[in-house]
This record gives C-alpha cells, sequence and structure tokens, in this order.
C-alpha cells in the first residue's frame, strides 16, 4: 500500500517500518481497536502521505517504482509476451495518473482484497464514497485504456 501512493520501494519500507513502531507503541489500547487491520492501515497511508508531502516539499523526485512482477512464462509467442508486457506497462501508468483516493481505494479493494466497509474505515469515508472511488477509478483506466488501443496513442 506504502509503495502505491509513495511510488518507491525504499521510502515504502520506511513507512512500513515507522508504521509497526507507532502500533507497537500503542500495544497497550489494542484491546480498544475494533479492526486492527484497518487501524494499521490507516496510519500506513497516513504516513506515507506526510513522506510525500514532505519530499514534495524539498523539492526531491520521488523515484519512479521498478516493474516488480512481470511473469510472462505462460505465453510461447514473443509478440503476444510484448503485447502484455506493453498492456501491463500502460495500466501501471493510468493506475499512477489516478486521484490519490482512487489508487488507494483500487489498491485496498482490487489488490489486497478488503471490504467495501474496511475500505471505508480506513479511509474514513462512506462506504458510498468508496463505491463511487472504485467505480470512477475503474472508468477512467477502461476508457483511457480503450483510447490508446483504439488509436495508438
Amino acid at each position: 500500500m506504502a509503495v502505491r501512493i509513495i511510488l518507491n520501494e525504499e521510502d515504502a519500507k520506511d513507512v512500513v517500518q515507522e508504521t509497526l513502531i507507532k502500533v507497537w507503541g500503542r500495544r497497550e489500547t489494542w484491546d480498544e481497536i475494533d479492526n486492527m487491520h484497518a487501524f494499521c492501515s490507516k496510519i500506513c497511508i497516513n504516513l506515507a502521505k506526510d513522506k510525500l508531502k514532505k519530499a514534495s516539499r524539498r523539492n526531491q523526485p520521488i523515484e519512479e517504482r521498478k516493474d516488480e512482477f512481470e511473469d510472462t512464462s505462460y505465453i510461447s509467442d514473443p509478440l503476444r509476451q510484448t503485447e502484455v508486457k506493453d498492456r501491463m506497462v500502460l495500466v501501471k501508468e493510468l493506475f499512477d495518473q489516478l486521484s490519490e483516493k482512487q489508487r488507494i481505494t483500487v489498491q485496498l479493494r482490487e489488490i489486497e482484497g478488503r471490504s467495501y466497509k474496511e475500505i471505508a474505515e480506513v479511509m474514513d469515508v462512506s462506504e458510498d464514497q468508496v463505491k463511487v472511488n472504485l467505480f470512477r477509478a475503474r472508468q477512467t483506466i477502461r476508457k483511457k485504456l480503450s483510447e490508446t488501443e483504439d488509436y495508438g496513442l
């Protein structure tokens, strides 16, 4: 989740460590927390946003994410491999262009498989707003992907 917000793996690792430190520091109050996963996610998101703001204030560019998981071993056709690789790069670029709220919503729902209720708790919004964010994010990616594939832009 931190990598999706910051777009830098090393900084994201720092955020995760800071998250663990904060959660551990509140270990006496763990019994009062209804949803530990949502609690940890919220801390992680807030720390990632803070780190992103600090980086932008220092005018230091945040490194682009490395291509992490390209497994094309199931495809035997080199042309098809190239098409799949290009499409994945395009989808990653389109994902990175989404608004912060939409990126976080898609990350939590599609990649981590969280429920609408959990996402709403983490993001401190209503379930309806989560659904709207998810719908708009999917629609944006689908539209831009279609335009690119139809027109080769």
